[in-house]
C-alpha cells in the first residue's frame, strides 16, 4: 500500500466510508500502540514543511494535540502491506506485499478470540517435579540441593547459593519450558540474563561449579552473558555450539524454521559446528543452514523484536510470517491449495488480539478462515 493509499483510507475513515474490516484496521493502529508512546503536538507550519503534510493533518484530526500513548516512535498507519507503520518525525514507506497478485475474495467472518501471550513457562528440578511459574507467587519457589529458586515481583526467577561454598559441586540441573503463548526471563547462577521466547526449552546447571558454563537450548532466547574470563560461556543449540565470555546476543534454533541464526549485539562470540568455527562481531550474524556456516550483516531489530514486544517482518513469506504468529496465539496453521509467494516487512506490537493481525491480513487480500484455534490460509 502507498502513502495516497494510506491517506485515502484515513481519509475515507474520517467520513465514515469504510468497510467494518477498514474501520477495525484503522482503530487498532491507534488502540495497540496505546502504552508506547505519545503522539506530539503539530503546528501547521510544520505540517506544511513536512513531507507527509496530508497524513499527518489526517492524524492530527482524529487525535489533536492531546498527549495520547498511541503510538511507538514510529507509530502506526502507513502501510507495510499488512503491518502499517507511519513515522511521527519521517514517513517511511514500506513495502509490505512487494508482489501485488490478483485479488482474492477473503472468508468474511468473525474470528474466535486468540488473545496474545505472556508470562508462561514450566520450571522443571532435578527431582522431576514442576512448577508453573505463571501461577506461582513471588518469594522462594524451591530449594534444589542448597540452591534457592525465587521469583521476583516482576515476574523473573533468580538462583542464589544457599550458605554452600562456591566450589562444591552440585548435580543438579533444571529446565525452563515455554509453552506456544508464552515466554520468560530468568538470571542464571552467574549473574547471566536470558529471555526464553515461546515454544522453547533450556536446560541448566542450578549452579556453575568447574571450568565452563553450558547450556541447552531449544527455540529461541536472548542472553546477556555476565562475564568471567575463566570460564566460557557455551550455548549448545541443534548441533551448534556458541561459546563467549561475556556478551549480548541472540540465538534463534527452532527446529522448523530453515537455519539456525545467532545475531551478536555486544562482545564476541565463536560460533562452531560440524568442525567449523567462525568467529563474529557485533552487528553480524551467523546463518547455519543445511551444513553450511555464513557471517551477514545483522538486523538487530529483527533479531531482538520478539524480546521488545513487536513482531518484525523483513521482507518475510507468509509462511515465516504465520509461523511466529502460530507460537505466540498458540494456534496451528493450515494450508490449503497453493499459497502465492508474498513478501511482507513492518513491525507490529505482539500485545494485540489475533483478531487484529488477521483483518489486517484481510485487508490485504489474504483469504483465511479461522476454525477454533486453527487459521486455514487458502489462496
Amino acid at each position: 500500500m502507498s502513502k495516497k493509499d494510506a491517506t485515502d483510507l484515513l481519509n475515507r475513515y474520517l467520513a465514515g466510508n469504510v468497510t467494518k474490516e477498514e474501520k477495525a484496521l484503522v482503530e487498532s493502529w491507534y488502540v495497540n500502540y496505546s502504552k508506547n508512546a505519545q503522539l506530539p503536538d503539530i503546528d501547521d507550519q510544520q505540517l506544511e514543511n513536512s513531507q507527509q503534510d496530508n497524513l499527518l493533518k489526517l492524524l492530527a484530526k482524529i487525535r489533536p494535540r492531546a498527549k495520547h500513548n498511541y503510538f511507538r516512535s514510529l507509530g502506526v498507519a502507513a502501510a507495510v502491506s499488512g503491518f502499517i507503520i507511519v513515522s511521527l518525525t519521517l514517513f517511511k514507506p514500506f513495502i509490505f506485499d512487494k508482489k501485488q497478485t490478483a485479488t482474492v475474495k477473503t472468508i468474511r467472518n468473525t474470528p474466535p478470540p486468540l488473545p496474545p501471550g505472556g508470562n508462561k513457562a514450566i520450571l522443571i528440578l532435578s527431582d522431576g517435579s514442576s512448577i508453573a511459574l505463571n501461577d506461582a507467587k513471588k518469594g522462594e519457589l524451591a530449594n534444589d540441593k542448597g540452591v534457592k529458586i525465587n521469583k521476583k515481583a516482576n515476574g523473573q526467577i533468580s538462583y542464589t547459593r544457599d550458605g554452600i561454598s562456591a566450589e562444591q559441586p552440585i548435580n543438579a540441573f533444571n529446565t525452563i519450558i515455554t509453552p506456544r503463548g508464552g515466554q520468560y526471563q530468568l538470571v542464571l547462577s552467574d549473574g547471566t540474563k536470558v529471555w526464553l521466547n515461546s515454544a522453547s526449552s533450556l536446560k541448566y546447571p542450578v549452579t556453575f561449579t568447574g571450568n565452563k558454563r553450558e547450556i541447552e537450548l531449544s527455540g529461541e532466547a536472548y542472553f546477556e552473558v555476565a562475564h568471567n574470563q575463566h570460564k566460557p560461556f557455551r550455548v549448545i543449540s541443534n548441533g551448534q555450539v556458541v561459546e563467549v565470555l561475556g556478551t549480548h546476543f541472540n540465538v534463534n534454533a527452532y527446529a522448523d524454521e530453515p537455519a539456525i541464526k545467532t545475531t551478536l549485539l555486544e562482545g564476541s562470540v565463536k560460533v562452531q559446528s560440524n568442525g567449523v568455527s567462525k568467529t563474529i562481531k557485533p552487528n553480524e550474524q551467523v546463518q547455519l543452514k543445511d551444513g553450511s556456516m555464513n557471517i551477514v550483516k545483522a538486523d538487530v531489530n529483527e533479531a531482538t523484536a520478539w524480546k521488545n514486544g513487536f513482531f518484525y517482518f523483513k521482507d518475510d513469506d507468509i509462511k515465516s510470517v504465520l509461523r511466529q504468529l502460530a507460537r505466540w496465539y498458540n494456534v496451528d496453521i493450515k494450508y490449503e491449495g497453493e499459497i502465492p509467494q508474498r513478501e511482507f516487512s513492518g513491525e507490529i506490537s505482539k500485545n494485540i488480539d489475533a483478531s487484529k493481525l488477521l483483518a489486517i491480513l484481510s485487508f490485504e487480500k489474504i483469504t483465511y478462515h479461522v476454525e477454533n484455534k486453527t487459521i486455514i490460509i487458502k489462496p
